[in-house]
């Protein structure tokens, strides 16, 4: 477990707090972090839990009040670690004793330790109490965790670098997580010990689907399969030498992350994807719309707990597309407003090297708080792509189909495709393709340009919207290209 975390927990012991809301998914891991605060501080650690009382007597059992009725008891130094605590501390008759009692813990040295996932304090104790969160296991405990595996089962020590290289692969899984995927991937390696790291991984995984608003994404994109948005490019690769010491030390922070807007279907996912690849981090996908899919679990909770995995996988990049249906979905209603509120002083206020890209299609739709400075670096507008754009697009999708762009009059078909978006050119290389197999022949430039004449443009379903769109950003955000004029050709003068 995290030095600081049980630093941090002792000084509130030391500094006499009388209650403590400690949040985590893992009750053994917060109840060993307990146990270590209480060797240091001289204080029992007495446990609590609705069904059994106070262990080893029972005493205490079946609510808050008889709890507390308990607690006066026990005249010792003490911590109470109360167990699922959420689940009782709206008992109105058991709070009122528990604030009757504040005094005396103080003057016995006691603590009231709330465990839980997501501890929501009634506001009449809310002054009250100190809280803390208990992070996911970093680098060093987990490999501690894997070390003691080993031991226990009386083999050889593990290669120092497969086992870093395990370590690696499981963060962002809890501490039992990564013991069981551990011992799994061991059992299943056998003697090729090398596959472990993978296996591992696999695991993790495997557990991240249990997290609904997280998914793992393996990129293989990389920014030279992005055709176009220079501007963009460029920026990105500026920042990717600002997550080092030598940046810390020359004073420059963490980069926070972008805002990609603009028209659909213009690279925006794709460009989230392949920054992940180039810079060699782990890409997490957030699905706000998922936090709120599942009325029997507290959206707010399920985002906390997404927000943990990509901080214990940090520096990592977090991608969050069409961001603003995640909004429209939680609506106005109270645990929205406090979701999206906890959610949006995460982004201003972390220290995690978590870079976050943002897209979103409908401007309108986001809230004015997301659009300030401060939550990200840069807000880019993404518009159709310019001719020479188009170019360099067909010329990508023509060399992942095993096709010479040099074969193929590219300056001719991309003024051809004047109003086409990029996944629109990628469909137009695609349709190409199946008409030539279908004819039993190979790829002709006349396959390219019949399939561009037969596309219809989102651009004439969308036009009103896209103008708007491009009106919006003109003064607000910054071109992703440098060939600003496709904007300027449909912008009313």
């Amino acid at each position: 477990m995290s030095k600081d975390q049980v630093e941090e927990l002792g000084l509130l012991v030391r500094a006499g707090w009388r209650v403590v809301a400690l949040e985590s998914f893992e009750e053994e891991r917060a109840l060993r972090v307990l146990g270590k605060v209480g060797a240091a501080t001289k204080r029992a650690v007495r446990t609590w839990s609705r069904s059994a009382g106070f262990e080893p007597d029972g005493k205490g059992a079946g609510s808050l009040d008889a709890c507390v009725q308990a607690m006066a008891a026990v005249e010792e130094p003490a911590l109470f670690a109360l167990l699922d605590a959420q689940s009782v501390i709206g008992d109105a008759g058991g709070l009122r004793r528990l604030r009757d009692r504040l005094a005396e813990l103080g003057k016995r040295k006691q603590m009231v330790v709330l465990i839980g996932p997501l501890l929501e304090v009634p506001l009449e104790l809310e002054r009250e109490v100190g809280r803390l969160q208990l992070a996911l296991p970093g680098a060093p405990e987990l490999r501690g965790l894997f070390e003691k595996v080993v031991e226990s089962a009386g083999r050889e020590a593990l290669d120092g670098n497969l086992l870093d290289a395990c370590v690696r692969a499981a963060l962002g899984l809890t501490g039992s997580e990564a013991v069981r995927a551990f011992r799994k991937a061991w059992l299943a390696a056998g003697r090729a010990g090398s596959e472990m790291p993978g296996l591992v991984a696999r695991e993790k995984r495997l557990a991240l689907h249990r997290t609904p608003a997280l998914s793992f994404h393996e990129a293989q994109e990389t920014l030279g399969d992005v055709g176009g948005l220079g501007e963009l490019k460029a920026w990105l690769r500026q920042r990717r030498q600002a997550f080092g010491d030598e940046a810390r030390s020359f004073g420059l922070p963490a980069p926070r992350g972008l805002l990609l807007l603009g028209v659909q279907g213009c690279g925006k996912s794709l460009c989230a994807k392949a920054v992940a690849r180039e810079w060699q981090f782990p890409l997490l996908r957030a699905d706000l719309a998922a936090a709120f899919g599942d009325p029997s679990r507290s959206p707010e909770l399920v985002m906390r707990e997404a927000v943990a995995v990509a901080e214990s996988l940090a520096p990592a990049v977090l991608w969050i597309d069409e961001i603003e249906k995640g909004f429209a979905v939680g609506g106005a209603e109270a645990r929205a407003t406090r979701t999206f509120g906890s959610f949006l002083t995460w982004m201003s206020e972390k220290r995690a090297p978590v870079f976050v890209v943002a897209t979103a299609n409908d401007v309108t739709a986001l809230p004015p708080e997301l659009l300030r400075r401060g939550r990200f670096d840069e807000l880019f507008f993404v518009d159709l792509p310019s001719a020479a754009e188009r170019m360099e697009i067909l010329a990508i999708h023509l060399r992942k189909n095993r096709r010479d762009p040099l074969q193929f009059p590219l300056e001719a078909l991309a003024g051809q495709a004047e109003r086409l978006s990029g996944a629109e050119l990628e469909q137009v290389v695609s349709a190409a393709l199946y008409k030539a197999f279908a004819a039993g022949r190979d790829l002709a430039e006349a396959d390219l340009a019949d399939a561009i004449q037969e596309t219809v443009p989102l651009y004439e379903t969308y036009e009103e919207r896209i103008k708007e769109l491009r009106n919006w950003a003109r003064h607000r955000a910054r071109a992703a290209s440098l060939d600003g004029r496709m904007a300027d050709l449909f912008t009313p003068s």
